[in-house]
């Protein structure tokens, strides 16, 4: 009874594997520990693997790739009509199972090392860049909800430099709202600035890294620029237009 088709559940320690045969018979269904699971593949002869695309699918597929069988990475949301009842990891990987082989199915390409670690810089970007967004925001809120619309009013990093003017400037140390206001305004800028700073060394790596990757992953590269024709030959609108009035076109 030769396995041509398994479901495989991913978690965080218990796996859960489901085969089938050609015929559509149930060869197995049963947990997995991590350290089991490339031992448990090793035994198998070389079949079709599905998997739901997640955050660890893509070192598994490679793991398993390595071994001879085929991985194929779908969607949760393109398993889940195929779940039969309730939530469980059995059920889960039977559906699994089920999706892999559906020729409409839509997959998902298994991504190498070299681009997760890439995709995890945009990311560390994104994340950098948003908060310093909420932090500027936050920065801009305090004076308008104070009476002062003239800080408030700034856009961007611009308010990072009257705030931090604004802070440093002397106010009455009698004063709790004084003291605390500035003392807010000055912590809120520090903090910006950095994220700011932040921001723009992880902008560098992630255009170091696509130098230096581009004949790795052509895709992540610039196009060629396209060469311009002589200038004889170039066609402009001032002559197309020209040529349409004296009916040449």
């Amino acid at each position: 009874m030769q396995v041509t088709t398994v479901g495989l559940d991913l978690a965080k320690n218990i796996f859960h594997v489901h085969g089938v045969t050609e015929t559509g018979e149930v060869a197995f269904n049963r947990p997995l520990r991590r350290a089991q699971v490339l031992a448990f593949f090793e035994r198998l002869p070389p079949c079709l693997i599905g998997i739901e695309a997640c955050a660890s699918s893509h070192h598994w597929g490679r793991e398993l790739t390595k071994l001879g069988h085929t991985v194929r990475l779908m969607p949760p949301m393109y398993v889940k009509p195929y779940v039969k009842r309730g939530k469980s990891d059995a059920v889960d990987a039977e559906a699994i199972c089920e999706a892999v082989t559906r020729p409409t199915m839509r997959f998902v390409e298994i991504k190498s090392e070299d681009q997760q670690a890439l995709l995890s810089l945009h990311r560390a970007r994104d994340f950098v860049v948003r908060q310093r967004t909420q932090l500027i925001n936050m920065l801009r809120s305090r004076p308008r909800s104070s009476g002062s619309p003239s800080l408030g009013a700034s856009r961007g990093p611009s308010i990072l430099r009257k705030g931090s003017s604004r802070a440093s400037s002397p106010g009455s140390p009698s004063s709790p709202r004084t003291f605390c206001g500035s003392s807010a305004v000055s912590w809120s800028s520090s903090t910006t600035a950095f994220a700011g700073t932040r921001s723009r060394c992880v902008s560098r790596l992630v255009s170091a890294a696509r130098r230096n990757s581009c004949r790795a992953f052509p895709e992540l590269g610039r196009s060629p620029p396209r060469p311009w024709p002589p200038r004889s030959d170039r066609v402009t609108s001032s002559r197309v237009g020209g040529n349409l009035r004296r009916g040449l076109v």
